[in-house]
């Protein structure tokens, strides 16, 4: 049977289960039990595609209906449907059906393993399903209750997320990087959905931040942008180091230059790696063809936010890296403070401190000693790093207010690496100013309150 026929079967046969058990088991206390099965043969097992859970409250008795579609073709046999339902009584402090439901998702390529816990962490339903759309929907709209549903991120989880983001009431993406209880014990799909499930009712997950559809396409050019451009410098690297395998000099841009390139070919005297470098420079050609091709895409989406152009008349920060930071970032308002910013730029300091306190006089006190700096934080975002240290190294070689305020810094004593990075921190301050207020770039903002 095709999908939609089966949909209509089920949907007929609930009908006239619930009319038949109504009638039947109307003057029947709390302790009756039923078990119907909608067409007749014996269930064939197999993997559950189309799961669902649904509820009627009549007197004193609840009856949970749950049915499922197994699809396996067994020759011999027709196709199963199974179809049960239970009553049972309603107890004292018993969670509804229209409570709130935590949903696990382990996703895979081929497949999704579901389980869903109550509020009292209860596993009320589990499943595996395939990973499609049309299948994921078919779940979740089985279920009643604020559906709060979570899942690692990964590949699909873009997709994932801007698919259930409108069924449910709550979609939380996780760093499996934090997840630490995941990598305890046996391992699973199953049990990795089910602690999911649990982790996302306890509010332990640490969620990872899924932008809106406004910026999505500026979004996708900037990861375009980053890729073809990091790509760009492989093969350039490649490039160098074929000269470099033959003790060959070659410092400095003009090795990349198309006029200079026969020359610099007629200097490896071995034709295989004369041939290697050959299709080398191909490469190279291709790639700076395509990026000129994406910057100007990048550059003519990032002239339609008024964001953009505030942020252009930061010092250092130009055109293209304007809108990277408007892909990456998509939104000011995701960090309350500066130190926020500097966390996820890679710029936040981590410390490390023990026995804090101690016994003086019978009282507890402060230990007077200083906290060890471990350096900065590692989990950050490469890119967005990347980029506020390139507007610090050049802001720091043109004249203009962060030239001085750089070498005011060197004045005092800093060594030049500490004063790259406050003077990162202090661009990454006034973007996050300018962005957020709508101002204008003003010298001010150079001020130590800002830093």
């Amino acid at each position: 049977m095709h999908g939609e026929e089966n949909s209509a079967l089920l949907q007929a046969a609930f009908v006239s289960l619930c009319l038949e058990f109504r009638d039947t088991h109307a003057d029947q206390g709390p302790k009756a039990r039923s078990a119907l099965n909608v067409l007749p043969g014996q269930m064939t097992r197999g993997v559950l595609h189309r799961p669902v859970e649904l509820a009627a409250v009549t007197g004193e008795i609840k009856f949970h209906f749950r049915w499922t579609v197994i699809r396996r073709n067994i020759k011999g046999r027709p196709f199963g449907v199974g179809f049960g339902c239970l009553p049972e009584s309603l107890q004292k402090g018993t969670p509804s059906m229209d409570s709130k439901k935590y949903i696990g998702m382990d996703v895979h390529k081929e497949s999704i393993s579901i389980a869903v816990r109550n509020a009292a962490g209860k596993i009320v339903m589990e499943c595996i399903i395939e990973t499609k759309a049309s299948m994921i929907l078919q779940c979740i709209d089985g279920l009643r209750g604020d559906l709060h549903v979570t899942f690692e991120e990964g590949t699909s989880a873009a997709w994932l997320y801007d698919l259930l983001k409108p069924h449910v009431t709550k979609v939380v993406v996780c760093d499996p990087r934090k997840n630490a209880s995941m990598r305890e014990g046996n391992q699973s799909d199953k049990i990795d959905a089910r602690r999911l499930a649990e982790l996302l009712r306890l509010n332990h997950l640490n969620p990872v931040y899924h932008g809106e559809h406004g910026l999505r396409s500026l979004k996708e050019l900037v990861r375009s942008y980053l890729t073809i451009t990091k790509d760009l410098g492989r093969v350039m690297s490649r490039v160098k180091a074929i000269y470099r395998s033959w003790a060959i000099p070659c410092t400095g841009k003009q090795v990349y230059a198309p006029r200079y390139r026969a020359e610099w070919l007629g200097k490896i005297g071995e034709p295989g790696v004369r041939r290697r470098a050959e299709f080398y420079y191909q490469q190279l050609d291709a790639l700076r063809t395509v990026r000129q091709q994406v910057r100007r895409e990048l550059l003519a989406e990032g002239k339609k936010h008024q964001a953009w152009k505030r942020l252009c008349q930061i010092p250092s920060i130009g055109p293209i890296r304007s809108a990277v930071l408007l892909g990456i970032l998509q939104t000011p308002h995701r960090f309350r403070t500066k130190r926020q910013l500097w966390t996820y730029s890679g710029f936040g300091i981590e410390t490390q401190s023990s026995a804090d306190h101690r016994s003086v006089n019978g009282q507890l006190q402060r230990a007077k000693k200083q906290i060890s700096i471990r350096g900065l934080n590692r989990n950050h975002n490469h890119d967005l790093k990347n980029l506020f240290k390139g507007a610090a190294i050049v802001a720091s070689s043109k004249p203009g207010p962060f030239q001085e305020f750089y070498t005011a810094l060197l004045t005092k004593g800093i060594r030049p690496e500490m004063a790259r990075l406050t003077l990162a921190r202090k661009i990454a301050t006034i973007v996050l100013i300018v962005w957020k207020t709508g101002a204008c770039f003003d010298a001010q903002y150079l001020k130590p309150q800002t830093a």
